[in-house]
C-alpha cells in the first residue's frame, strides 16, 4: 500500500511537472506573437452644408459674416478658392459626392431617379467601411438608395435610408426639420439643443467618443440641413446679427440680370425666388448668415471634441457644401443655375502638416464634388474605382502638384426646360450653352472670364477679341456632350439631352423631345399620382370581381 501511494505521488509530480514546463514553452512560444498594430491611417471628418454659396465665410474674404471655427479650419488646413458643385441641386450633388460620378452616371437627382443599391456600394462610406474604418453619419442623407430604375418622386423615404451600411447612423431621408426632436434619429439632443445645427455638433461629439472605444480609423459624414430654407434659425443667435445691414453685391437685382439670356429667367429662381432678396435683402441675408453661423457653432464643438480626445494629429476635416445660393444676385433666389453664386461652393481641407503641406494657404486649382470620394479614398489608402470621374486632390495637398484637372463641366438637367443647360470651367473662363430655342427664344451661349468679372456682369460671347477662348471652351464641350452620349446611364430619362446639348443640332431638331414647363417635377407628380390611382382602381374592382364570383 505504501509503495503504491509512493508511486502515485512520483506520478502526480512528473504530470505537474510536465504540465509546468509546457505553460512555460507555451508563454515563450506567444512572446513571439506581436500583437496586430493599431491601423494608423486618418480618421476623415466630412462636413456638407445645404446651399451655402461660396464666399458666405470670413476666410473667403466676407467681413460681414461671422464664421470664426470654420475659418479656424483654413488656418490648420487649404483653402481652395475655384470650387464647383457639378450638379448644384442637393440630391444630385449629394449623390456624386458619395459616388464621384456625374449625375448622368450616377443616374441620381430629382425626376431622375435613386442612386442604385450596387452603386451605393462603391461610394466611400462603404469602400471604408470594407477597409476596416468605423462609420458614422448624422444630418440630411437627401437621396433614396434603390433599385436601379426611373423614379418620377422626389423625396427620399424612411426605408430607403442605407442605415446597415453605416456602423453608427443618426440621419434623416430628407428635407427634415430644423426643430431637433422632429427628427427621428436626433430627439436625444432635443432638451439641450432645441435647434438641429448644435444638435449635429453634440451628436458627431457622441460619434468621436463611440469610435475611440475602436481599435480602427473612423470616417464620419455631417450633414448639415442648414442653410437651407425654410429659413429657421436658432434664436439662441439672433443677437448676432440684429439691426445690421449688409452690402449688396454689383450684379444684385434686375440691374445684373439685364444682360442675361431669357432662358435662365423661365424658372423659379427668378420668378418666384429672386423678389424675397431683392424686397428684403437685409432681412433674409441676416437669417441665412444666422444659419451658418448655428453651423460654426456645431463645427466648434466637433472641434473641440477632437482636441479633447487629442485627435487633432490623426484627423483630417473635408468642409464644402452641395450648391451654392443666389441670395438676389442676377434677381435670383435659390440655387440650381451654373452661374458662381448658384454652383461655385465653399471647400476647406484641414489637418496636421504629416497629411498637408502649405497649411493656411489658399489655392485657386480648379476643384469639383467629383473630387470628394476619390480624394477621401486616396487618404485612407483604398483604391478609387475606374469608372470615378473625379480625381483625388491628395497631390495639391502634398505640395506635389499645382492642379488636378484642366476644365470640369457642370449640368442642370432639372426643373423648367429652357433652364436646363451644360457649362464648362476651364483656364479662368466659363461657356455656358442654352440650348432651348421655344417661346420665341433662340439658342444662347455666354462667355466670362472669371478673373477679371467673377460676378459675371459682362457677356465675352460676341467679343471678337476672345474668339480664341470661345473656340477652345465650345471645343471641350463638345466633346463634353460626345462622352455624355457614351457614358450617360440608361432609364433615368438622360437620353434627350444627347440631342438637346447638341450644339451642331438646330432647335428645329430638337424641339417636340420636351416641352416648356415652369416645372418638370410637377407633371412628373401627376403622372406618379394618376398611375397610383389607376392601380389601386383596378385593385378594387379585382377584390369586387372575385366578391361578385
Amino acid at each position: 500500500m505504501n509503495k503504491l501511494i509512493h508511486n502515485n505521488r512520483i506520478i502526480v509530480l512528473m504530470v505537474t511537472l510536465l504540465f509546468v514546463t509546457g505553460v512555460k514553452t507555451l508563454n515563450a512560444s506567444n512572446s513571439n506573437v506581436k500583437p496586430p498594430k493599431k491601423d494608423k491611417r486618418p480618421n476623415i471628418i466630412f462636413l456638407l452644408t445645404d446651399d451655402q454659396r461660396y464666399n458666405a465665410l470670413g476666410c473667403m474674404g466676407n467681413s460681414e459674416i461671422e464664421t470664426p471655427h470654420i475659418d479656424k479650419l483654413a488656418e490648420k488646413g487649404v483653402l481652395f478658392t475655384n470650387h464647383y458643385d457639378n450638379t448644384a441641386i442637393c440630391m444630385g450633388s449629394r449623390a456624386t459626392i458619395m459616388t464621384g460620378l456625374y449625375e448622368h452616371k450616377s443616374g441620381c437627382n430629382f425626376t431622375h431617379g435613386p442612386l442604385s443599391s450596387e452603386k451605393f456600394q462603391e461610394t466611400y462610406p462603404v469602400l471604408l467601411r470594407k477597409s476596416g474604418y468605423y462609420t458614422g453619419f448624422t444630418g440630411k442623407f437627401g437621396y433614396a438608395v434603390k433599385e436601379d430604375e426611373f423614379q418620377n418622386s422626389s423625396y427620399a423615404k424612411e426605408e430607403d435610408m442605407p442605415k446597415t451600411e453605416f456602423d453608427w447612423w443618426k440621419g434623416w431621408p430628407s428635407q427634415g426639420y430644423y426643430q431637433t426632436s422632429k427628427n427621428k434619429y436626433m430627439v436625444e439632443y432635443a432638451e439641450e439643443y432645441p435647434h438641429v445645427s448644435t444638435a449635429l455638433g453634440a451628436a458627431s461629439i457622441d460619434f468621436i467618443k463611440a469610435a475611440g472605444k475602436q481599435k480602427k480609423p473612423f470616417c464620419l459624414s455631417v450633414s448639415f440641413k442648414a442653410p437651407h430654407s425654410p429659413v429657421s434659425p436658432d434664436p439662441k443667435f439672433s443677437h448676432v446679427y440684429e439691426g445690421k445691414t449688409f452690402t449688396k453685391p454689383v450684379n444684385f437685382g434686375e440691374e445684373g440680370a439685364k444682360h442675361l439670356p431669357e432662358q435662365p429667367k423661365k424658372g423659379r429662381q427668378y420668378q418666384k425666388l429672386g423678389p424675397k432678396y431683392i424686397n428684403d435683402y437685409d432681412h433674409a441675408v441676416a437669417q441665412y448668415y444666422q444659419l451658418v453661423y448655428g453651423i460654426d457653432q456645431a463645427v466648434g464643438m466637433l472641434y473641440a471634441e477632437l482636441e479633447k480626445q487629442n485627435l487633432l494629429e490623426n484627423t483630417i476635416i473635408i468642409y464644402t457644401t452641395d450648391n451654392g445660393y443666389y441670395l438676389g444676385a442676377h434677381a435670383f433666389g435659390g440655387k440650381v443655375l451654373p452661374y458662381e453664386e448658384g454652383s461655385r461652393a465653399p471647400l476647406i481641407v484641414s489637418g496636421p502638416e504629416k497629411y498637408i503641406k502649405n497649411i493656411g494657404s489658399k489655392n485657386n486649382a480648379l476643384t469639383g464634388t467629383i473630387d470628394m470620394m476619390p480624394t477621401i479614398l486616396d487618404y485612407a489608402g483604398v483604391s478609387i474605382p475606374e469608372n470615378v470621374d473625379g480625381v483625388s486632390l491628395k497631390p495639391i495637398l502634398d505640395g506635389k502638384a499645382k492642379e488636378v484637372k484642366e476644365h470640369q463641366k457642370i449640368l442642370q438637367v432639372w426643373g423648367s426646360n429652357p433652364t436646363q443647360c451644360l457649362s464648362i470651367v476651364s483656364a479662368g473662363y466659363k461657356y455656358l450653352y442654352w440650348f432651348y430655342g421655344g417661346e420665341g427664344m433662340s439658342p444662347k451661349e455666354e462667355l466670362y472670364n472669371l478673373n477679371e468679372d467673377p460676378y459675371e456682369m459682362n457677356n465675352l460671347a460676341s467679343n471678337s477679341k476672345y474668339n480664341k477662348q470661345l473656340e477652345k471652351l465650345r471645343a471641350i464641350y463638345d466633346s463634353e456632350v460626345e462622352k455624355w452620349k457614351e457614358e450617360r446611364i440608361e432609364g433615368h430619362a438622360y437620353e434627350i439631352y444627347d440631342k438637346l446639348f447638341d450644339r451642331s443640332l438646330a432647335w428645329s431638331e430638337k424641339d417636340g423631345l420636351m416641352k416648356p414647363e415652369k416645372d418638370n417635377s410637377k407633371k412628373l407628380a401627376a403622372k406618379e399620382a394618376e398611375k397610383a390611382k389607376r392601380k389601386a382602381e383596378k385593385k378594387k374592382q379585382g377584390k369586387k370581381n372575385k366578391k361578385n364570383k
